[in-house]
């Protein structure tokens, strides 16, 4: 059985995301690079149907602009811990 990622992989994987916020001007362009990284790294984290769509809502998030705020990978963590049926 694969490993769940831990809550606290889960919250520096959003501050990641989120800290192109401190570059001014060039973090969105940054977020070109950043997102099918996520994205990647997302799906091999929780594979599965949670990170094939979670991966695309990942990206999707990343790569659009002033959306980085939205923790995607806090959000998996606990739809994984709390609501997803086995």
């Amino acid at each position: 059985m694969k490993t769940k990622p831990t809550l606290t992989f889960c919250l520096i994987m959003d501050l990641l995301g989120s800290a192109t916020y401190l570059l001014p001007g060039l973090g969105e362009w940054f977020d070109i690079l950043w997102a099918p990284v996520s994205a990647l790294i997302f799906f091999k984290s929780f594979g599965g149907k949670v990170g094939r769509i979670g991966s695309i809502i990942n990206f999707t998030e990343e790569i659009l602009p002033f959306t980085d705020i939205i923790p995607t990978f806090t959000i998996a963590y606990f739809y994984n811990h709390y609501f997803k049926k086995e």
